[in-house]
């Protein structure tokens, strides 16, 4: 994100929540997988910048890298724990496989596991960046939902809001190509990151930023 142009993806802020969502576990160490596109479990070369560890393992076959999460995690009671990918963060030839632990009764470990989509392909994992991140989920949360498919025409102040900004949307868009248009100055709509409506109106409990709490020691 750092990358773009006037570091443009910032102006998305679902992705900049989503980004700061949750806590990361940081690889330990540099280290180079190669997948020979086998099936068994012997079926990767690693190369470690410094000396041999156990953190990185061929454990399951099938071309996935599996690290050894070193915490016993607990939650509070009714909580999972969403053990998923580092947010918009890709990896060439390699994607994070996902999963979700009963922590608030296991006494279990559990491990963090990336399919290679590619053989013969070297992908590096560098020190301190993100391995895997962890996400308190309530257990049962989406048995409450019941979804429904209604046309918008349903809800007649939310369809008329919802072409009110499409016209807003088309007409921006197109200002961009006019030099003398506000738009230019302004270079992106920013209602959505100031929870502003098409009347100008504000919602409570809008997230521009997320502080989360550090992990900290305790005896």
């Amino acid at each position: 994100m750092d990358a773009t142009h006037e570091r443009i993806a910032y102006r998305c802020l679902p992705m900049v929540i989503a980004n700061q969502i949750g806590w990361d576990l940081l690889c330990p160490v540099d280290f180079m997988a190669v997948w020979d596109g086998g099936d068994g479990k012997v079926s990767r070369r690693f190369q470690f910048r410094d000396a041999e560890t156990s953190y990185m393992i061929s454990h399951f076959g099938y071309g996935i890298l599996t690290f050894s999460i070193s915490y016993l995690s607990r939650t509070s009671p009714g909580h999972n724990l969403w053990c998923k990918g580092p947010a918009n963060d890709p990896e060439g030839g390699i994607a994070p496989l996902e999963g979700i632990i009963e922590t608030d009764w296991s006494p279990c470990t559990f491990t963090m596991n990336w399919k290679f989509t590619r053989k013969a392909h070297a992908v590096w994992f560098k020190q301190g960046e993100p391995i895997a991140t962890l996400l308190p989920f309530p257990r049962g949360y989406l048995n409450g939902f019941d979804p429904v498919i209604r046309p918008s025409a349903a809800n007649p102040e939310l369809d008329r809001d919802y072409r009110t900004w499409c016209e807003a949307r088309l007409k921006f868009n197109q200002d961009l190509n006019v030099e003398a248009f506000d738009a230019r100055a302004l270079k992106w709509q920013k209602a959505y990151t100031l929870c502003r409506g098409v009347r100008e109106e504000t919602f409570a409990g809008h997230e521009s930023k997320l502080k989360l709490a550090a992990f900290r020691k305790k005896g």
